[in-house]
């Protein structure tokens, strides 16, 4: 079905954790492509693990309250293995602030307190890339995600999440009809515009040969747009330096991008000055010709 709704959020998780997202969902998911092995890496209050646990799936649960931080760990590192499904739940924006409030202390890297909605976008791209990289070839990766109206301005989160990752990969976008809001027992005067009551399912499947690099592949999807390819740049590198550990040499840095986009990076002269460039945005120098995040 391309459209899931469901008023009861079952028995999983903890309902005290604000955006929660029904157990069903997960299970429905579960049903649909019967992962042996499943990783969450926003896992929240702990509902897709109790499922799949149920399921009898082999589960991870990650989170930054716990520890992983999906903008600098690798989830392949963390876990120790490839998994059949890496599916989050990503938070807003910042409409629930996770950190400080919902748990511990106030961190920068939590996603609910981006800057702005680029930066926010940016670091969503990061986190697939961690997830794609996390995934078997032909297994599945992707995130449930909303849209957002602030100040008459449409934000459609969903839709940029599609246009940053290879089109070649995207399997499935579901519509799921959002229950039980905060937003449900407010007053709305004069509305414009109708009401954002759903959420996206969002699914890519890595193939099982990599014909193109993802570099390559995200690139050429982005240059029609010039800030969509300064953000590719800083998934991408970034992405490199999760892949080393999050602290790298500059010539490892070099090569881990150069192996993933060898076609891309062939008679570009200014290819290792663009990494450099990125870097000084995006990391930090430790020491003399290292960078970590």
């Amino acid at each position: 079905m391309s459209i899931l709704s469901f008023e009861n959020r079952g028995k999983w998780g903890k309902n005290s954790w604000r955006g929660n997202c029904s157990g069903h969902v997960y299970k429905t998911l579960f049903e649909q492509y019967q992962p042996r092995i499943f990783v969450d890496p926003m896992v929240g209050g702990g509902t897709s693990v109790e499922v799949a646990d149920e399921m009898g799936i082999e589960a991870y649960g990650l989170d930054l309250h716990s520890g992983f931080n999906i903008l600098r760990d690798s989830i392949l590192q963390r876990v120790g293995k490839e998994a059949d499904m890496v599916f989050s739940h990503h938070p807003y924006h910042d409409m629930i602030v996770y950190s400080g409030q919902v748990w511990g202390e106030p961190h920068a890297d939590d996603l609910l307190r981006c800057t702005s909605d680029e930066d926010f976008m940016e670091k969503i791209q990061v986190a697939l890339l961690n997830q794609r990289a996390a995934t078997k070839a032909g297994g599945m990766y992707g995130l449930l995600i909303g849209d957002l109206r602030r100040n008459g301005q449409y934000k459609s989160y969903q839709a940029d999440c599609i246009a940053r990752m290879p089109k070649s990969e995207l399997a499935a976008v579901v519509i799921k009809a959002q229950h039980n809001c905060v937003s449900d027992s407010r007053q709305y005067a004069k509305m414009k515009h109708m009401r954002i009551l759903h959420e996206y399912i969002i699914l890519w499947n890595k193939p099982q040969e990599v014909m193109v690099s993802i570099l390559s592949d995200l690139a050429g999807m982005a240059k029609q747009h010039s800030t969509a390819l300064r953000a590719t740049w800083k998934a991408v590198v970034r992405h490199a330096l999760i892949t080393l550990g999050g602290k790298a040499k500059l010539e490892d840095i070099y090569s881990a991008v150069a192996n993933a986009a060898p076609g891309q990076l062939a008679g570009n002269n200014n290819w290792q000055a663009k990494i450099r460039q990125t870097l000084q945005l995006i990391a930090q120098p430790v020491e003399r010709g290292i960078w970590a995040i």
